[in-house]
């Protein structure tokens, strides 16, 4: 089943996919023309374990100023140094969690993603080889969890929420799990993952 499921991300992600942002359940948002987005690369980790495959996540430190204690993808703004956007996902997750490049098989990217904060987001999925101990990186990094990839997979697991942001309520998708709110442009990415593999099945 794990290996099925990872044969069908891998060839999901050679399809056509469209773009995705935080503005696409927000369809009266007038973004202003001529924005500059800053490209950045975060890593989807998935780890492959006698039990089933697993997707890592890392819990924001509440001390940051930005997204504070929220769920994300370990990764970041892509650098001067960073050779693509890939090594730049890579670098961010070596940072972030410990997690080595030279243990991450790179499967394809997802089309980025717009992000409210002028991101431009593109997700890197890899299988992690080998076992994997998460190493939090210290005043940036609460926590390191996993979650079952099936869990994020099924598209009935998404729902729709709201909340007031600046004046106005925007809309957003959730996939909760346990104790963990994985929501907005982190809940909005792993939605695309799942359509891709939904279409490619």
């Amino acid at each position: 089943m794990t290996s099925d499921l990872i044969a069908t991300l891998r060839d999901a992600l050679q399809g056509d996919m469209a773009p995705s942002s935080d503005y696409d359940l927000n369809p009266d948002v007038v973004l202003p023309e001529g924005r500059k987005l800053r490209p950045a690369g975060v890593l989807v980790p998935i780890e492959v374990t006698e039990a089933g495959a697993r997707l890592w996540l890392t819990k924001r430190s509440s001390a940051l100023q930005h997204h504070p204690g929220q769920v994300a993808f370990p990764g970041g703004k892509q650098e001067e140094g960073d050779a693509d956007i890939v090594a730049a996902a890579l670098r961010e997750a070596h940072e972030e969690i410990g997690l080595s490049p030279d243990k991450v098989e790179v499967l394809g990217t997802l089309p980025p993603h717009e992000t409210v904060t002028s991101f431009y987001v593109t997700p890197v999925i890899g299988v992690i080889s080998g076992p994997f101990e998460p190493v939090p990186e210290a005043g940036e990094v609460e926590e390191v969890f996993s979650v079952p990839l099936e869990h994020v997979m099924e598209l009935g697991r998404f729902r729709v929420e709201s909340r007031r942001w600046r004046g106005t309520r925007r809309h957003y998708f959730a996939v909760p799990y346990g104790p963990y709110y994985i929501w907005g442009a982190t809940a909005r990415m792993l939605r695309a993952m799942a359509e891709a593999v939904r279409l490619g099945a």
